[in-house]
């Protein structure tokens, strides 16, 4: 039986900032000693990609971020071959860095890309974990201290877009929401420097505001958007041009939801 892997973080490298919401990063971290792939679910803008971050640097693993689209295409993960200075070159896609370096592979928003690319995928979410590369007659053995990461908002899920239940079922899955109230708080301080009792009455209306997720909105205000708002601030702008422009004009188009939100904002920062 093999050793557990041990997780050897860089001293040089600053962590970035993360706030549990629970037991997570011990999940995350027995997932990548168990050498099992890991499903991040969640709304947009609740750490998804922060926690990944962070878990990268406490484990002191290389990370390749892929942002997935409706143009993704299996080689652009793999490599494809390249024309440099009048010679063919292969050149590895952030899949393939990422098994050649024992690295972290995170796909966001797994969904979007094209289904060719999880086919990619089930080779290295099974005890096989390997990459095929057909390109270069190459089969590539992950190392133990590759990890695959994969997340995707189910709001967002359509019957064209989602995950098969036979690729879901191939990963441990956690799910995420946003960060108890206190929580919240603390990370948007903490990233924007604005003090605590300036973020609150912010957090309280970015609550009301993704209580009309599904009504009015498509989807509420993101922490992420949050920590914008309070950098706004910050550096001078008002409460409610920074609110404005980053808790409702990013939301919607319809001038009716924007002045209707607008409304709520004053109601609740009176």
């Amino acid at each position: 039986m093999k050793p557990l892997l041990q997780a050897v973080p860089d001293p040089t490298v600053e962590i970035p900032y993360y706030v549990p919401a629970g037991n997570e990063c011990a999940l995350f971290e027995l997932a990548w000693r168990k050498r099992l792939p890991l499903l991040l679910k969640g709304p947009t803008g609740c750490g998804k990609t922060r926690f990944v971050a962070h878990m990268a640097s406490r484990l002191g693993l290389p990370l390749h971020t892929v942002s997935c689209h409706d143009d993704l295409t299996a080689a652009d993960l793999t490599g494809r071959y390249l024309l440099k200075g009048g010679d063919t070159v292969w050149a590895d896609g952030p899949l393939t860095r990422a098994v050649r370096e024992g690295g972290i592979c995170y796909l966001d928003e797994i969904v979007e890309a094209r289904k060719d690319v999880t086919v990619v995928l089930h080779p290295l979410t099974d005890d096989r974990r390997i990459l095929p590369l057909d390109r270069t007659g190459e089969e590539l053995q992950a190392p133990d201290s590759f990890m695959l990461v994969v997340s995707y908002n189910p709001g967002y899920q359509t019957l064209l877009k989602s995950l098969k239940p036979s690729t879901r079922q191939r990963f441990v899955a956690i799910e995420f929401d946003f960060l108890p109230i206190e929580h919240e708080i603390a990370v948007v301080t903490a990233e924007s420097g604005l003090p605590a009792d300036r973020v609150r009455p912010l957090l309280l209306l970015a609550r009301r505001l993704r209580a009309l997720k599904g009504q009015d909105l498509e989807e509420g205000v993101s922490t992420r958007l949050l920590v914008y708002c309070a950098a706004l601030i910050v550096a001078g702008v008002s409460p409610e041009e920074a609110i404005t422009a980053t808790m409702i004009e990013p939301l919607t188009d319809d001038l009716d939801v924007k002045q209707a939100l607008i409304e709520v904002a004053r109601a609740t920062l009176a």
